[in-house]
């Protein structure tokens, strides 16, 4: 599981849905991250309430194939490391 407790958008970042490349953007001060649609609807779910936790369970009611705990782990980190995340802790 991700070390991220309670993950939010950093301060400037949104989420945003581009109708030009019909593609989900994750935007923040001087960058654009392209995103695949589970991505976008992990990161949706990205609000500083919600544990690193719920946000597994949530998905993984919608998809069957197995345990997206690594993904979604994998995906916060990365997210994070960029600057474009933070943790507001447990």
């Amino acid at each position: 599981m991700s070390t991220i407790c309670r993950p939010k958008l950093s301060a400037g970042v949104r989420l945003h849905f581009d109708a030009v490349r019909q593609q989900h953007v994750l935007l923040g001060p001087e960058s654009a991250l392209l995103l695949n649609d589970t991505a976008a609807q992990a990161l949706a779910l990205v609000d500083g309430k919600r544990t690193t936790a719920d946000i597994v369970d949530s998905l993984s009611s919608l998809y069957s194939s197995g345990d997206v705990a690594a993904d979604i782990a994998e995906l916060l980190t990365a997210v994070h490391e960029q600057g474009l995340l933070c943790d507001v802790g447990p």
